[in-house]
This record gives C-alpha cells, sequence and structure tokens, in this order.
C-alpha cells in the first residue's frame, strides 16, 4: 500500500527534529507551526478496487494523537456520501514535542537557553546552529559557561589547565569539552587574545593562551670528554626542549633514532650523542640552532615512512645523513625483511639520489610488495662496523 500511514507521519516530523530545525526555531523564533505534512491519499481506481481497505486507513489516520487531519469529501457509487484524508496538520509545537515524545528534551533546552540568554547571549547563535549536540551537555552545560565567563575574565592565562580555578570544573573536565568550548570560546573571547596559527582541539591550550606540558628530548651522552654532569660517563639525559636548545654540548656528532633499544645500546662514539626519536617531533630539535654546526646522522626503519621521516628532518635541518637506510644494508637483511601496513606515495623532495631512488623501489613495490626492514633486526655488528668507518 503507498497510502501515507500514521508512522510515515511520524518519520517526517522526526527527520524534522533529527535535523535540529525544530530546536532551532526555538532560538531563532522562526515560525514552524502549523506544519503540514506530506499526506499520499488513494487514488480514484485504489478506492473503487479497495474501499475497505481506504476506510480503515483513514480511521488510522483520524486516531492519530496531537495530528489534525483535514478530511475531503466525496461520493461512491455504492456507499454514497463519504470523506477521506487530504491533509495532515501539526497545529502547535506542544502537538509535535507530543506526537515525538520529546517532552524531556524541550524542556532542558528550553532550560538551557533560558540560561545562555541570562549569562552568555551571544551564545543563542551557536545553539541555533547545533541545538542536537547542545541537547547532550544539559547536564553540565552550566559549567561550560562557567568557563567560558572565566575565559572572559582571564583572557590568555600563561597557566596550566590544571590551575584553573573554578568550582565544580577540574582539567579533566575541561580537556574532556575540549571540542565544543573550542567553539564556543571563539564565539566569546575577543580575537586578539586568540592564537590564529593554533587551530583545533589537539592545540587547545596554544590557541587560548595556557601553558602546555613541555616537549622533552631524551639523549645520550657517547663521549664521557664531553659530558655535561661530572662523574657520570654516558649518562641518559632528559630535558626540555629549551633547556636543550640553550645546553650548547661541545660535540661534532649527533645520531638520532626511532628504536630505544638501538637508543640505549649505542657505543661510545667520541665527541658524539644520540638522540632518542620517539614522543616529540622534530619542531623540538629545531629550537636547538647550535645542532646545525654538527655531523647529524639519522637512522630509522628502511620503509617509506622511515624515510619520511628523514625527509622532514631535513626540513629543519639542512645538514641530516642517512644512517644504515642503504640498499647495501637491506640486502645483508633479507631474511629478516617485514611488512609496512601503509606505505607512502607521495614524493619527498629532500631525499638524496640514492635514497630517492631506494624510496620509488619500496612506494612502487619494485622489490616486494610493502617491503620494509625495521631497523631493531640489523645486527649490532653492522652498526658497530659502520661507526668504526673512517669520514
Amino acid at each position: 500500500m503507498t497510502w501515507t500511514s500514521p508512522a510515515e507521519l511520524r518519520e517526517q516530523l522526526q527527520r524534522l527534529w533529527d535535523k535540529g530545525a525544530i530546536l532551532t526555531a526555538l532560538v531563532t523564533g522562526e515560525s514552524l507551526f502549523p506544519k503540514r505534512l506530506n499526506l499520499k491519499p488513494p487514488t480514484a481506481a485504489e478506492l473503487q478496487d479497495r474501499f475497505e481497505d481506504a476506510r480503515i486507513w483513514a480511521q488510522q489516520l483520524r486516531e492519530m494523537p496531537h495530528m489534525r487531519i483535514a478530511m475531503r469529501e466525496f461520493r461512491h457509487r455504492v456507499f454514497g456520501a463519504n470523506a477521506l484524508p487530504a491533509t495532515a496538520w501539526l497545529d502547535d509545537l506542544p502537538s509535535a514535542i507530543a506526537l515525538l515524545g520529546k517532552q524531556k528534551e524541550l524542556r532542558a533546552f528550553v532550560e538551557m537557553l533560558n540560561l545562555t540568554q541570562a549569562r552568555q547571549p551571544a551564545l543563542r547563535t551557536w545553539l541555533a546552529r547545533r541545538p542536537l549536540l547542545a541537547l547532550t551537555l544539559a547536564d553540565v552545560w552550566p559549567l561550560l559557561l562557567d568557563v567560558v565567563s572565566w575565559m572572559q575574565a582571564h583572557p590568555h592565562p600563561g597557566i596550566y589547565l590544571r590551575q584553573m580555578d573554578i568550582p565544580g570544573v577540574h582539567s579533566k573536565f575541561v580537556e574532556a569539552h575540549r571540542g565544543v568550548l573550542c567553539e564556543l570560546l571563539d564565539l566569546t573571547l575577543p580575537i586578539k587574545v586568540l592564537e590564529p596559527t593554533a587551530t583545533g582541539v589537539a592545540q587547545f591550550t596554544q590557541r587560548y593562551g595556557f601553558l602546555d606540558k613541555p616537549e622533552r628530548i631524551r639523549f645520550r651522552v657517547l663521549d664521557p670528554a664531553c659530558s655535561p654532569l661530572q662523574g657520570l660517563c654516558a649518562p641518559d639525559i632528559t630535558l626540555d626542549a629549551a633547556s636543550f636548545a640553550q645546553i650548547d654540548l661541545a660535540i661534532q656528532q649527533v645520531f638520532i633514532t626511532e628504536n630505544e633499544i638501538n637508543f640505549l645500546a649505542f657505543p661510545p662514539v667520541k665527541n658524539s650523542i644520540v638522540i632518542f626519536g620517539a614522543g616529540y617531533g622534530f619542531e623540538a630539535l629545531g629550537r636547538a640552532r647550535w645542532l646545525n654546526r654538527c655531523r647529524l646522522h639519522y637512522w630509522g626503519d628502511i620503509d617509506t615512512h622511515g624515510f619520511a621521516i628523514l625527509d622532514t628532518l631535513r626540513s629543519h635541518f639542512g645538514n641530516v645523513e642517512s644512517f644504515l637506510m642503504d640498499r647495501h644494508t637491506l640486502n645483508a637483511f633479507k631474511l629478516l625483511w617485514g611488512f609496512e601496513e601503509t606505505p607512502l606515495q607521495r614524493d619527498l623532495p629532500r631525499l638524496t639520489h640514492d635514497e630517492q631512488a631506494l624510496y620509488d623501489d619500496l612506494r612502487d613495490n619494485r622489490i616486494q610488495p610493502n617491503l620494509r626492514l625495521e631497523q631493531e633486526r640489523i645486527n649490532f655488528g653492522w652498526a658497530l662496523a659502520a661507526l668504526a668507518k673512517p669520514g
């Protein structure tokens, strides 16, 4: 049967709710009601052949609560004068909400709207744009408004989130709601106090002027004569990026490796340190301009991602040489080849000629599909021999 059923009328209204249109109209003052719904009645031929079905259908529509059904008179050659539903109307908001069973949600939204109007009227536009998301936040909306008010009173606070002094609000609450707070704060704070280059949830602290956990750089001193700590021959040291940038060690070579065991087992090398590359981006290293006078070596996996990291490092330092990321090393450990799950395909403009040739062979699967050789699979003796070579 193609005639519009009671369930289909409800579905039309549900779609209006799911788009947020009903709640948005509450904010904007737009008049949605009375609302005419689409109604497909029986054709004349169907009435002729299925009059009893049509009568039952009409009765079901007329018994729908909260719906006004306008009837159309007609005459049947057998049954005489009759009437069929012609149009379906929802006359007002209470009728629509009752039909949907959304009375609780409507009360919650009205409370949020009234509270917002009283405390942060600029956020009415957000409620109009994101009404269904707002409903999911009804229980914490007063606290979110508290955060907005606090930020207006303390723009660009220069403290850690943990130091915010708002009753009922803790740092985990702010972190859990960073996404929505980004939208609310962008609507309520002066543009001049926002960091324009910091966008998205991941850069919440930078955008709104909070202190962020300092990036840390971990390194081992490979030459006791260069140790900044007297009495410690090969200390394993972790510094924040700012301190590392200022330390200016009296060294000539820096090795960078992504594997922690390689980092810990790296042998003594004159006038050198080794940096553990895990856990921070090269932005942190980039602040240490004294590294420009050193000879830098990067030891990564022989796969497309390893070469991409090498390429990125060279965007900060032009004096970077790859270490054990060559075709000779790859072929020497063929029995230990592995599989790269998601190889890269993009171009890497900072590779040398030989590196580029190997990278192309890897990304184009010319040697073996998804080939990789992880750095920890290379024999330690092979690394020692490479370090012993002059130059």
